[in-house]
């Protein structure tokens, strides 16, 4: 177990090294949800995300010999960028096993941090059993992503800050992948002050902590892809199980298309990049996985390295998540003038069209026939509705596409 008084000592260690987030009040993420929602900026952290926190304090433990040997990790991405600059700073070789899937701007960040990178296997727990092997064969320290006491505590310094900057906290909400952050903010804040409500927050695809907690038992799921990379875990770890079971009031996960949303509110009104990961806690409030009406609420975003090829097509999930794009199919007579009248329609409407696609030669369509795939810009909801009942009205049987 992972003391307070280690946590304490971690801060110690890394102060200087790292950066003191700002914890930024929302009114609107206030109104949106209901809660007082601070917002704990650690996409702002050197390097991107908290990680760099776990990671310096436990290099900084090391023996000489051990940092003569040079360390070893796995990670999906924001700890291996934690690894890769602590070493870089400790004079420490390291070296990174990253799942093949990770956003090349991970491994790149990476890369340039000093670190040789290896990517192995489809997700974070395959380039872990390699790393683990690798450690053994030559000689190399595992600094582990997660369920390590000096990461934890690390971790743990976060908790600290928050605390400090938002006295009359009542109640946190922590994205969790493998456990580290939750853990050391749980032992923190629960030493501090026992009545604090910690919240864990998973996605659906890899929401091993629920899971483990229901079994009462550590549980490894099969895993999925996610847009929640950073935290796409299929087990957590034994010590973070253990201390999450003690000190975690509650644990959730959210859809995709939750954190899709959360993402783009971030970018759209709150004017910052976040990660799927990093989105995950605001997701649980907007989706009301998580009710805190009234309650100061601390919201960590985790970290906020997005691949940039990833971020439209993260935008137009959330667009459809939030009824502001509506895909449609209808057909219509192959006769000159007909197309021009369904966008005739349309504008009337107040729908407009961001892409269009004509198909006139399936071969399932009559001779007489055409099919018109839509991509439209829309309101809201009942926009989307109002649209739907005009175009059956005008006899196109229109079909939402996905």
């Amino acid at each position: 177990m992972v003391t307070f008084e280690e946590i304490q000592a971690a801060q110690a260690t890394i102060h200087g090294a790292i950066d003191l987030t700002p914890c930024k009040y929302s009114g609107y993420l206030s109104r949106l949800t209901g809660a007082e929602v601070h917002l704990k900026l650690e996409n702002l952290q050197k390097t991107g995300s908290f990680k760099i926190r776990g990671a310096l304090n436990k290099l900084s433990s090391l023996t000489p010999e051990e940092r003569s040997r040079g360390v070893i990790a796995a990670s999906a991405g924001n700890h291996a960028q934690g690894v890769a600059r602590a070493a870089q700073q400790l004079g420490i070789r390291a070296t990174v096993l990253m799942p093949e899937p990770t956003p090349m701007t991970k491994v790149e960040a990476t890369k340039f941090a000093g670190a040789e990178v290896i990517l192995e296997g489809a997700a974070f727990d395959d380039a872990l059993r390699v790393a683990q092997s690798l450690a053994r064969e030559r000689g190399l320290t595992m600094i582990h992503p997660f369920d390590d006491p000096a990461v934890i505590a690390g971790q743990g310094t976060v908790g600290l800050e928050m605390l400090a900057q938002l006295p009359e906290l009542g109640a946190v909400v922590v994205p969790v992948g493998g456990g580290g952050l939750i853990s050391g903010i749980a032992i923190t804040l629960k030493q501090l002050r026992p009545t604090i409500r910690v919240i864990g927050v998973q996605v659906d695809q890899a929401a091993s902590a629920v899971f483990s907690r229901r079994a009462g038992q550590v549980m490894e799921l099969t895993g999925s892809k996610t847009i929640a990379d950073g935290i796409a875990v299929k087990r957590v770890g034994d010590l973070t199980f253990a201390i999450m079971e003690r000190y975690v009031d509650d644990l959730v996960s959210v859809s995709d298309d939750d954190i899709a949303a959360a993402m783009l509110i971030y970018m759209e009104r709150i004017r910052i990049v976040v990660e799927g990961a990093g989105a995950a806690s605001l997701a649980a409030l907007v989706s009301h996985k998580v009710e805190l009406d009234g309650v100061c609420t601390g919201v960590v975003v985790s970290g906020g390295n997005i691949d940039v090829q990833m971020v439209a097509k993260i935008i137009e999930k959330g667009l459809v998540r939030t009824d502001r794009l509506l895909g449609i199919t209808v057909e219509l007579l192959d006769v000159p003038g007909a197309l021009g009248r369904l966008a005739t329609l349309l504008g009337q409407l107040r729908a407009n069209i961001l892409q269009i696609s004509h198909d006139r030669l399936a071969s399932a369509l009559p001779l007489d026939r055409a099919t018109v795939e839509i991509s439209l810009d829309t309101r809201n909801r009942e926009h989307q509705e109002k649209i739907l009942e005009a175009l059956d009205r005008a006899g196109y049987v229109p079909r939402r596409k996905g």
